[in-house]
């Protein structure tokens, strides 16, 4: 009984240290944070200007380019990762937590 129980709680160890282990091509959290703050920004960058909702439409793609430059990240794997982080609920919150955070912060830092 004590040697199955051990066996049950080392293969519940190894399977919770493998599951929280991101995939080769799929960026780590604080990385998938990073990006989607300037993300973000950039859109907010790009309503604030004085154009049509289709202009901005147009615009935005570049900025977000610039922003995949930035981080010197493909937008694959940038859509790849989203898509990976979004099966998770409690992860995907967890980033947009973090990612709100940040925002605020930027944002306060620019009201001074």
């Amino acid at each position: 009984m004590k040697k199955s129980f051990i066996s049950i709680l080392l293969i519940l160890s190894f399977y919770s240290c493998t599951r929280n282990k991101v995939p080769e091509g799929i960026l780590d959290e604080d990385k998938m944070v990073s990006m989607l703050i300037d993300i973000h920004l950039a859109e907010g960058l790009v309503a604030t200007f004085p154009i049509h909702y289709d202009s901005s439409r147009a615009l935005y793609p570049l900025f977000e380019k610039e922003v995949f430059a930035k981080h010197q990240i493909p937008d694959s794997v940038f859509i790849n990762s989203l898509a990976y982080y979004m099966r998770d609920a409690k992860m995907m919150d967890r980033i947009y937590a973090r990612t709100i955070d940040s925002l605020h912060v930027v944002e306060k830092s620019g009201d001074q």
